[in-house]
């Protein structure tokens, strides 16, 4: 799980317990201006074999997919358990530190009004 922390210009998206060691990383830090959307993920976006080459990562199809993947010329950071149901994407400009993130947060809908607020207010 997730846990995300606003500062004046960035996000930094906090994992939480277990997923750390996961996705073998702690944060990861966006600036604001690199958000170009936010949403729920697609019901069963955890399920399915193939994410893309996990550099480095964790991944147990249907379980767990933590990390930085590369498919199809993009970098993906995961942290997802099961089908992904507490899951969001936050699509990402060019030169910001992965071009996508699908994690878990414990309250979806309100994660996603937060960064839309975030992000309304950076750019106004």
């Amino acid at each position: 799980m997730v846990e995300l922390t606003f500062g004046p210009d960035s996000v930094t998206f906090q994992l939480r317990g277990w997923s750390r060691f996961w996705a073998l990383r702690s944060h990861v830090v966006v600036p604001l201006s690199a958000i170009r959307a936010v949403s729920r993920a697609p019901a069963g976006i955890g399920r399915g074999w193939w994410k893309g080459w996990r550099m480095p990562g964790t991944h147990v199809p249907g379980v767990i997919v933590a990390g930085s993947y590369y498919r199809d010329g993009a970098w993906t950071f995961w942290d997802v358990r099961g089908s992904g149901q507490w899951a969001i994407v936050v699509e990402l400009a060019q030169g910001a530190p992965f071009d996508r993130l699908v994690v878990e947060v414990q309250e979806p809908e309100a994660e996603i009004a937060r960064l839309r607020a975030a992000v309304a207010r950076r750019s106004a």
